[in-house]
């Protein structure tokens, strides 16, 4: 869907900023894409795009929007449409925000706070994940009212203190990813030469000459202003540094992890508290039995288990057995329509990931402002055409699954 036509003012017509002229040819979040991948050196691209073995739950994530068509409703007076919502007792202004991404901020020069400010402006949410290259202070700062994502660690000191630390830092909210468990078979991150910590080599050094824009405006202009890039957010100090020879960046030895480390974290943790990474509608039992105030359904975005359901499929079973949890949604959500019917099945608020990083690495905040406002724009949009004025509107009888 294209923006609104801008005037010689330099507004739209709806009266906000158009945006740069540079940005103006973006007019879907699919577009960000392939402009994101000409400037992204192959392996940094790779990681963003890639999924897990043969990408069975990426491409499935995307086919089941298409199983589901809208039951509009005509000559229904939707001139006061709006489509806010409330999470946690605060308001914001549309039913999506950005999901965690790690590295952010190799993909776009400061892509954390870049993602942050605009998320604030837009007024909606935005986690920061804890595989971030800026310290958490520093965004929350900046960007107030931000999201933390963490993984359940498996020293239950170090968790202890990374979740004090997110407190002090002022997070209103704490998401803790637990579908994790198991370092994945990303077999793309090896064919595209990534790994984190990077390793210096000639390889590196290619990617970097034949990526000009990047090098310079992302990786060189980071070094000199900031000196040379940490995992900030992995605990309560600082982690490894981005470029290494000899450190492991290590995931591994979840596998013991259960509720009991769930509830420890409820126990220390004052803020709503969130679980992403749910898919089975009995884990929302147990999440509701632990005190959880939200869930995320998702396969992450098919990086971890390919094959796992999208979680479109599984969205009403989840609904249903959650009761007064919050139900949000992420992986594969690229429209405002892919909004709207996630929160006909049941979710409150969706997620966007691998968009809003793409976005960040052509245009910085700019990029992901524009995003975020084609997004809120297809959403008014189709609220109009769908005949509502209200997301609470919404429900499965807007819905009619398709045949064949």
């Amino acid at each position: 869907m294209a923006p609104s036509p801008s005037t010689s003012s330099g507004r739209t017509e709806t009266g906000k900023a158009a945006p740069p002229r540079a940005l103006q040819r973006f007019l879907c979040l699919d577009d960000f894409e392939p402009a994101a991948r000409a400037r992204l050196p192959r392996p940094l691209f790779g990681y963003v795009s890639g999924a897990t073995e043969t990408n069975a739950s990426l491409r499935d994530n995307r086919a089941a929007f298409e199983e589901w068509a809208f039951l509009p409703r005509m000559l229904v007076n939707v001139s006061r449409r709006e489509q806010s919502v409330e999470l946690f007792g605060t308001r914001y202004r549309s039913p999506f925000g950005i999901a965690p991404m790690g590295i952010s901020a190799l993909t776009a020069y400061r892509g954390d706070l870049a993602q942050a400010r605009a998320a604030a402006a837009a007024g909606v949410p935005m986690i920061l994940s804890s595989s971030s290259l800026i310290r958490m202070e520093d965004v929350f700062h900046q960007a107030p009212g931000t999201w933390f994502q963490a993984y359940l660690g498996r020293d239950p000191a170090a968790t202890a203190r990374l979740v004090e630390r997110v407190q002090a830092a002022g997070a209103p909210v704490l998401v803790v990813t637990i579908d994790s468990a198991v370092v994945p078979n990303r077999e793309n991150n090896v064919r595209n030469r990534f790994r984190t910590p990077l390793r210096p080599d000639a390889r590196l050094l290619w990617d970097g000459l034949t990526h000009p824009r990047w090098a310079v405006g992302v990786f060189l202009r980071t070094l000199l202003a900031h000196g040379m890039p940490h995992f900030e957010n992995v605990g309560a100090e600082r982690g490894a540094p981005l470029v290494a020879r000899d450190v492991t960046r290590d995931f591994s030895g979840r596998e013991h992890l259960d509720w009991e480390a769930l509830k420890d974290i409820r126990r220390r943790w004052r803020g709503a508290l969130v679980l992403k990474g749910v898919l089975h509608p009995e884990d929302v039992k147990l999440a509701r039995a632990a005190g959880v105030d939200g869930v995320i359904v998702s396969n992450h975005g098919g990086r971890q288990l390919d094959g796992a359901v999208s979680p479109l499929r599984v969205l009403p079973a989840i609904a249903e057995a959650a009761g007064p949890v919050v139900v949000m949604a992420d992986s594969g959500f690229r429209r405002g329509t892919d909004v709207l019917k996630a929160l006909a099945l049941g979710a409150r608020a969706v997620f966007v990931g691998r968009p809003m990083n793409y976005a960040a690495a052509v245009g910085g905040e700019a990029g992901v402002a524009h995003a975020l406002a084609l997004l809120r724009a297809e959403v008014h949009a189709d609220m109009g055409l769908l005949g509502i004025n209200r997301l609470s509107e919404l429900g499965p009888r807007h819905l009619l699954r398709r045949q064949g």
